[in-house]
């Protein structure tokens, strides 16, 4: 019977899903927000709440949680891995303090004390890089120019999980400062070993993991995914950086193949994670916190849009990537949680539960639309901010206008207008006049004609066109 209760439920939840994602798709968003919804609906507190399948979707979220990881590893080499951290520390040093104060300012502010507040400054700094990787993929922008700077934000907080994750289970436990100090070693030994195996000999990696057969490939990844994951978790390293750096480890024609059989399993174990997320949200814990979680939520939301908005503005990305990627990076998620959880399960604060699980809730509903109109919704502002320049046809028009509409109305009204100054006219000297014209009858040497003289002033010189008057001779 438990059985068929069990088939029951897990095949409603997937049948839900993939209507859910068709839904999503007919209208061109993101099915997150959907699939959460569909988790608080059906998880306790909620419309029918399901319990026969809780312990199967809880694996499957996990499953779901390390194959987000892997195909976003697989996306790039290690040494992309290691350019982009040289290259963007200081984007990380950014984020934590655009992200991380906030969260540890609202925990003051309420009166939870300095445990807590370290713990909610984890919560508002931390993305969702599952979330982050579905909305990439479902939006198409894997190959885009800002996504390089998104992964190397989202990379630099996962390994800084590494060595927070051991500080803040230190914090919880209230040990002393030398056995927190060894579980922090131990942390960054083990992530640093798995680093450098995967940069230095990921060749090797990437051979023995080959096969021509797609479901030895197949079992082999996931298998060796799984078990480096388990490693990691087991001493005290995130299981999704584990399987993040699986998938820089691989590369080549390995990478491609296991990029293509594994996409499927991730699209199927992903959906699970979300609903499981919106599973074990009780409904009824949200209300009293909502404000000011909301509030937070404001203030966080434009502090990751400004971390990346100026990370790509730092790498040279154009003026609409820097949008995208600062929209991309405001969901939260599983680190969240899994944050919230540690101290919920050490009895730090009883309203911080409710406070990040409504706070997680918020921004991972958020978050993908923020990806998607973030980038708009700024060109539009930043147009309407921009004055238009002049168009010179436009303003010769205008003109041509002014000109007719001044000669149309009366003298007494007329509108001025420049008309252009009219060229000064040349005068010409006065000319000869010429000779009349001679008659065929007359001799050849007629006599001069004879004008009127002059009246001569006494002491005047003779006017030299004069030619009636006979020119001296010279003296002998």
């Amino acid at each position: 019977m438990h059985s068929a209760v069990f088939l029951i439920e897990f095949g409603a939840i997937i049948l839900g899903l993939g209507l859910l994602g068709r839904l999503a798709g007919r209208f061109q968003f993101s099915p997150i927000p959907l699939y959460l919804l569909a988790g608080l609906a059906f998880g306790k507190g909620g419309l029918l709440p399901f319990d026969a399948s809780d312990e199967f979707v809880a694996i499957g979220a996990e499953i779901g949680v390390i194959l987000l990881l892997l195909m976003l590893g697989l996306e790039y080499t290690a040494s992309d891995l290691v350019s982009n951290l040289k290259t963007q520390y200081p984007a990380g040093l950014v984020d934590f303090a655009l992200n991380a104060l906030p969260g540890a300012a609202a925990a003051l502010l309420l009166g939870w004390g300095p445990v807590a507040a370290v713990v909610l400054a984890g919560v508002t700094w931390i993305s969702s890089s599952g979330v982050i990787a579905k909305v990439l993929g479902d939006l198409g922008r894997l190959g885009n120019r800002e996504t390089p700077v998104i992964l190397s934000i989202l990379v630099l907080e996962d390994l800084a999980m590494a060595v927070y994750l051991p500080i803040i289970t230190a914090l919880l436990a209230g040990v002393g400062l030398a056995a927190g100090s060894a579980t922090l070693a131990i942390a960054l030994g083990v992530a640093g070993a798995v680093l450098f195996v995967a940069v230095r000999y990921g060749r090797l990696i990437s051979r023995f993991v080959s096969s021509d057969d797609p479901e030895k490939l197949l079992l082999v990844v996931l298998g060796l995914t799984l078990l480096v994951a388990g490693i990691a978790q087991q001493l005290q390293v995130s299981a999704a950086v584990g399987a993040f750096l699986v998938g820089i480890a691989l590369s080549g024609e390995v990478a491609e193949g296991a990029h293509t059989l594994l996409s499927p399993l991730r699209d199927l174990f992903a959906a699970v994670f979300f609903v499981f997320f919106g599973l074990h949200t009780d409904p009824n814990s949200i209300p009293p916190v909502i404000l000011p979680a909301l509030a937070l939520a404001v203030v966080t939301t434009f502090t990751k849009i400004a971390t990346g908005h100026w990370a790509a503005r730092r790498a040279g990305i154009g003026v609409k990537g820097r949008w995208r990627a600062g929209g991309t990076l405001v969901a939260r998620g599983e680190f969240s949680i899994v944050i919230a959880g540690l101290a919920v399960t050490a009895g730090v604060q009883p309203q911080l539960g409710p406070f990040a699980t409504a706070y997680v809730l918020i921004l991972v509903v958020i978050g993908p639309l923020t990806a998607r109109y973030t980038e708009p919704v700024a060109s539009y502002f930043i147009r309407r901010r921009t004055p238009a320049a002049p168009d010179p046809q436009s303003a010769t028009v205008l003109e041509s206008a002014a000109v007719l509409e001044s000669a149309s109305l009366p003298m007494s009204t007329a509108v001025p207008v420049a008309l252009p100054e009219p060229e000064p006219v040349r005068t010409q000297e006065p000319q000869r006049n010429p000779e009349p014209p001679r008659n065929p009858d007359s001799p050849k040497n007629p006599s001069p004609v004879k004008r009127p003289e002059p009246v001569k002033e006494p002491g005047s010189a003779t006017d030299p066109l004069d030619e009636s008057v006979p020119v001296p001779e010279a003296l002998p």
